[in-house]
């Protein structure tokens, strides 16, 4: 496993997993949004 980290720098990996990340959330709660059944700014009914 350490010599994953000779070939790529960890601030690296760690940014970019943290972009996927953010972007992954950002996508399913605009996907959630666009239904109308988990769309949580419309009112009930």
């Amino acid at each position: 496993m350490w010599r994953i980290w000779l070939v790529w720098d960890p601030r690296r990996v760690l940014v970019a997993q943290g972009v996927f990340l953010f972007s992954l959330a950002a996508m399913i709660h605009f996907v959630l949004l666009s239904t109308e059944r988990y769309n949580w700014f419309l009112p009930p009914g």
